[in-house]
């Protein structure tokens, strides 16, 4: 772990990653029949569990409140509330998630979100978005198309963001990976991490883009929380990327969560 000052959290409150609240949700037991693209060995609930419980603890320790839902086992995936909802502190959206074993958690989450939210608005189509595909910079809100949010979805979704005050791209997520946020997250508010397919991302001008180590192409979901950028625990190479550049860093476990296609900013909303 890397634990330094860091100058753009205290200069700018208003920067992409200045979160004061996370509304996350308990794993169901049914968590570890979630969607896979692939093969590899199947995760264990118990592992599954203790990371989320790592995850929440750590998000509270930077400072955050932490609501904590409760499961959904009629739900594998529903841990993963980032994907049918986006927060801001404008208000929040409630999307369509591109897999139709996810289309019925938008409805166990739009309570919790007008609990916390003045405005609420919804994706209703046409279209799907997963929030995974969302990307959110200190000027803009990057879309990127996947297997998982279509173009109709992001068109309407620009239309949304524009309505709580954010400006939105479309881009083209690379064949082979799963979501846009599968491929890069935010350093800070001027510089990228990201795999080396999208190292030449149009949307990203403007700003700084470091690429993943040789091999450690799963590094790039980071989330930035405040000062502290989170990332898994075995990228041991990005980790000390990170630390070269004077960035604060918390390693946490995702071995089970990665083995439903899952990373670190799909587990909350934050706002």
């Amino acid at each position: 772990m890397a634990r330094s000052g860091h100058p753009d959290y205290a200069r700018d409150m208003t920067a992409p990653f200045a979160f004061t609240h996370a509304l996350c949700r308990t794993p169901a037991p049914s968590a570890v029949d979630g969607i896979r693209a692939g093969g590899g060995p199947d995760p264990e609930l118990a592992g599954i569990m203790a990371e989320h419980a790592a995850y929440v603890a750590a998000l509270r320790e930077l400072g955050l409140t932490v609501d904590v839902l409760p499961p959904l086992d009629a739900f594998p995936d529903a841990l993963f509330v980032e994907d049918v909802a986006l927060t801001f502190a404008e208000g929040a959206i409630l999307l369509r998630p591109g897999a139709p074993s996810r289309a019925g958690e938008v409805a166990h989450i739009r309570a919790a979100l007008a609990e916390r939210h003045g405005r609420v608005l919804e994706l209703a189509g046409p279209g799907h978005v997963d929030g995974g595909d969302v990307l959110r910079l200190a000027d803009r809100v990057i879309i990127g198309l996947s297997d998982r949010t279509d173009r109709a979805g992001a068109e309407t979704l620009t239309a949304l963001l524009g309505e709580l005050g954010h400006r939105a791209q479309i881009a083209q997520t690379p064949p082979g990976v799963l979501h846009f946020k599968t491929g890069c997250g935010l350093i800070d508010d001027r510089t990228v991490l990201a795999v080396p397919a999208m190292r030449d991302c149009p949307e990203f001008a403007g700003l700084e883009v470091v690429l993943t180590p040789m091999g450690e192409e799963g590094a790039a979901n980071i989330l930035r929380v405040r000062d502290t950028v989170l990332i898994g625990a075995h990228w041991l190479a990005t980790q000390a990327l990170l630390a070269a550049r004077g960035v604060p860093f918390r390693a946490l476990p995702t071995d089970q969560i990665a083995r439903i296609d899952a990373g670190l900013s799909c587990m909350s909303l934050r706002w």
